[in-house]
């Protein structure tokens, strides 16, 4: 196990947002995983989204995304995680407040966001997963249901405005 004094690591525990599209038509979700790091020599943000989920559609027609985590706002994340923008307005709903941002869409309660240029997208493979972790997450009604990475190159970050 890794050392407690290294923080970043629960920043995507705490839960964070992904949003992806632009101020008139966005959507974003509640993640639980995602990854910060460098790869081709460049600061990167990696996200994991199933193709099941609204915000799938804007990752994928976007060149950005944006992460951004939050220090509190607990019952909007949640609420943001298991409701579907498919359905409604549920950033209205969650009682949080969207700004723009360039490239794309953060969050003012926000205490971090970083904006991604997307670099990478790659389905993962389940042959390639151990059986535990495929039992825990792909089996029953996720059977099938796996996750796209996506990478993206942090072009820009910044603390919170609250």
């Amino acid at each position: 196990m890794y050392d407690k004094k290294y923080e970043v690591f629960n920043d995507f525990r705490k839960m964070a947002l992904v949003t992806a599209g632009n101020p008139r038509d966005f959507n974003t979700m509640t993640i639980g995983w995602g990854g910060l790091g460098t790869i081709w020599g460049k600061p990167v943000c990696t996200v994991y989204v199933r193709k099941s989920r609204y915000t799938y559609e804007y990752l994928e027609k976007n060149e950005y995304f944006t992460v951004s985590f939050f220090d509190s706002d607990r019952e909007a994340l949640i609420y943001l995680g298991s409701h579907s923008g498919r359905d409604g307005d549920k950033v209205k709903a969650s009682g949080l407040t969207p700004m723009s941002v360039e490239h794309g869409v953060a969050f003012r309660e926000a205490s971090a966001t970083l904006t991604c240029k997307k670099l990478y997208k790659q389905l993962m493979d389940a042959e390639a997963i151990p059986q535990d972790i495929r039992d825990r997450f792909y089996s029953g009604e996720d059977e099938g249901n796996m996750h796209y990475m996506f990478i993206g190159e942090v072009v820009h970050a910044e603390e919170g405005r609250k």
